[in-house]
């Protein structure tokens, strides 16, 4: 079978390889892939700056396919699933245990005409999504649903800022904040990428880049927003203190712009603020995201440029420039 191979310890580049295909265990399924998409995950293991790399592994960590084997429940034959990329998140609900991974490292991920799971991270795909939809929703879907829903605890009426709304996650926040019936604003330096948003609901955008735009948001809110989703860190971090609303929440899921320096304490406190930490999500926090993905038929955004196995590195290219808007999806059906 064909599927996408990391080398970087060797030369820091992914591979088209030839793999012969995966044997199950009785606990596992064997799954022919329809549709599978690319996370900042898959491009940071491909730079080398991701934790535990190791040459040989195929990457991926979000799938949708069809079951083709399955040793324990042969019922599951011919259904169409979507994949929890979870292994191994523990019993605590409020953080992933120390052995806990992700799909498509250290194991075989998506990325592959076949891939094996576990039977139990398997789960019937909604039926409105199109194959490539499904296979934009794991990884992305339940970030977003623990920052907004877990951690967040965004209500109704609530006034939510969504920040860089050009990347996967962010744009499943909004999504998810808009179906929630939340006041919903975003920030970003792409003018083009923030109008789509507001085409889907979003209430107004403030671009990042412009010096006092934390200030303009103080008077269109009328003060602040209750909560704040944030990917990025770095000196942005003290504009977000000060666009919150007393007692307000800052939720953040990374840290690509680096560190604070001069964080503004002094406000948090006086403030109130709750500054909470957020990684991918739990399994049971999986299963909710899909019941409020189906109930509120919510449409995963798409990237406009299609791929396959021999051309995804330029969807890795892609995401590596920052060019997309939405999530970028290879296609795995046979041509």
């Amino acid at each position: 079978m064909k599927a996408i191979e990391i080398q970087t310890l060797n030369s820091k580049e992914i591979k088209l390889v030839s793999k012969t295909i995966p044997e199950t265990s009785v606990d596992e399924v064997l799954i022919k892939g329809l549709a599978a998409a690319l996370n900042h995950r898959d491009e940071y293991i491909r730079e080398g700056l991701y934790p535990g790399i190791k040459n040989g592994v195929t990457l991926g960590s979000d799938l949708c396919g069809i079951v083709v084997e399955a040793k324990k429940d042969n019922s599951l034959i011919n259904k169409r699933v979507i994949v929890n990329p979870n292994r191994q998140w523990g019993k605590s609900e409020k953080v992933q245990s120390k052995d806990f991974h992700i799909m498509g490292l250290p194991q075989d991920g998506a990325l592959a005409e076949y891939c094996k799971v576990p039977a139990d991270k398997i789960f019937p795909a909604p039926e409105f999504l199109t194959d490539e939809e499904c296979a934009a929703l794991p990884l992305a879907g339940l970030t977003a649903y623990r920052a907004l829903f877990y951690h967040g605890k965004a209500e109704k009426g609530q006034k939510v800022l969504i920040t860089g709304i050009g990347g996967g996650v962010a744009q499943f926040v909004c999504q998810f904040a808009i179906a929630q019936g939340c006041e919903v604003y975003i920030t970003s330096s792409s003018k083009e990428k923030a109008e789509k948003m507001l085409k889907l609901g979003a209430t107004e955008y403030f671009n990042y880049k412009e010096e006092d735009w934390h200030k303009e948001l103080l008077k269109k809110t009328d003060g602040g927003v209750d909560l704040i989703i944030d990917s990025a860190g770095g000196e942005q971090m003290n504009k977000y203190i000060k666009a919150a609303k007393p007692g307000g929440k800052i939720v953040f899921y990374g840290a690509s712009a680096g560190k604070t320096d001069k964080f503004d304490l002094h406000s948090a406190f006086w403030k109130q603020l709750t500054i909470q930490g957020s990684t991918m999500g739990s399994d049971k926090e999986f299963e909710k995201m899909l019941d409020f993905v189906n109930k509120h038929e919510i449409h995963p955004i798409i990237d406009s440029e299609s791929y396959n196995l021999e051309n995804a590195i330029k969807a890795f290219d892609k995401m590596k420039s920052g060019k997309q808007f939405g999530k970028l999806v290879i296609n795995l059906k046979e041509n």
